[in-house]
């Protein structure tokens, strides 16, 4: 088997650690884009394991939290745009849309051929199935909530409104396993070092 020239995807794909993420708040605690993709691929790792075994659901924890891990893949090229400007108007929304799709078909012409069909289906928002699509987008928010939370408890209060908006849309969407979640493990998350193993 021949083996292909070089390719920068991944070289790429690691400069995602570069790029800061919340950047019209004032933050507390620096979070990037590659910190933020570890969070959220273990959140929606943990919902698809919460699905299946607490409420009867049949979804690939490992197709989740793969995707989950290249979501925010799009943005070592475009940036990470703030979501009140990527959420003004449904023609922002189209736009930025539009910028990702292509955006993820630059960053798949980096890989060489024969491996550019096994991660499309993870950088291509598009192909993922619905459910993973669902708990990606909840995992994504759950990850949102716990940075707001985090911030306000560090005395930064510029956070308080993103962090009740965002717990309001979670409630709203009322999916079980984000429920289970926020109630069984986003407690220890305001948790002090010392208490996390146990007294």
């Amino acid at each position: 088997m021949a083996i292909p020239g070089a390719s920068n995807f991944f070289a790429y794909i690691a400069r995602l650690r570069w790029i800061r993420r919340w950047g019209l708040m004032r933050n507390a605690i620096e979070e990037n884009v590659a910190t933020h993709s570890w969070e959220v691929a273990t959140l929606a790792h943990a919902l698809a394991v919460i699905r299946n075994q607490q409420f009867g659901g049949t979804v690939n924890p490992e197709q989740v939290a793969t995707a989950a891990l290249y979501h925010d893949a799009t943005e070592v090229i475009t940036g990470d745009m703030p979501t009140p400007v990527k959420y003004h108007s449904s023609v922002m929304r189209n736009v930025f849309a539009d910028i990702e799709h292509q955006a993820a078909d630059e960053l798949l012409a980096l890989l060489p051929d024969q491996l550019r069909e096994s991660f499309a289906p993870y950088v291509q928002e598009s192909r993922w199935p619905e459910d993973v699509r669902t708990l990606v987008k909840a995992a994504d928010r759950l990850s949102a909530l716990l940075k707001c939370q985090a911030e306000v408890q560090a005395g930064n209060r510029e956070f308080e409104p993103a962090g009740e908006q965002i717990l309001k849309r979670l409630l709203e969407e009322a999916l079980p396993e984000v429920n289970y979640f926020l109630e069984v493990f986003a407690p220890g998350y305001r948790q002090p070092l010392d208490h996390l193993l146990g007294d």
